[in-house]
């Protein structure tokens, strides 16, 4: 089967080409799967996202005018569905007592340890409100104003909970630093 190129595949499915939308899903879904367990707190849950947003990539891609990345736009999709999910818990912002901790460096040593998955792993075990925002900032790439639309929270505390998560995510990395020490 000939590997066709992105346009090919988006103008094949605005055609409503079956065979290129399953070509589009073979293609994507494994990095948008990704993006979906990086809101969820399940691999389910994950999969679900993943399906309704496949389903609204394939409903609206007419609507995509070949302008900017079409990797960010299905990825937006998938981040406003896993936001906007029914299974989705609503989360309260919780204090986990970090205001006494300070900024401290952390060994390179420490980085070099850690592989992808590892680090996925630490970011994963933030407390939900914290990983969410610590995402769609640091990874996604939104500005704290696009945060608070989408998460409903003033742009000041989606800062405030970045940095906290932050915080948290140092403590972990100097638990791990003691502990390769």
């Amino acid at each position: 089967m000939k590997k066709r190129s992105e346009i090919e595949l988006i103008e094949g499915c605005k055609a409503q080409d079956q065979l290129l939308q399953k070509e589009l899903i073979l293609c994507y879904s494994p990095m948008l799967m990704t993006v979906s367990m990086r809101y969820t707190d399940s691999y389910p849950a994950a999969q679900d996202v993943l399906q309704d947003s496949l389903v609204k990539i394939l409903k609206f891609i007419p609507q995509y005018e070949n302008t900017g990345s079409f990797r960010a736009w299905m990825k937006r999709i998938v981040i406003n569905t896993a936001l906007k999910s029914k299974s989705r818990k609503r989360f309260q912002f919780e204090d986990v007592g970090l205001d006494h901790i300070h900024e401290q460096q952390i060994a390179p040593n420490v980085y070099a340890h850690l592989n992808a998955v590892e680090l996925m792993n630490l970011i994963n075990s933030l407390p939900a409100g914290y990983r969410e925002i610590f995402n769609l900032f640091a990874i996604e790439g939104y500005s704290h104003n696009e945060i608070g639309d989408l998460l409903n929270i003033t742009s000041s505390n989606s800062r405030s909970q970045l940095s906290r998560a932050r915080k948290l995510l140092q403590t972990k990395l100097l638990k791990l630093e003691k502990m390769t020490a």
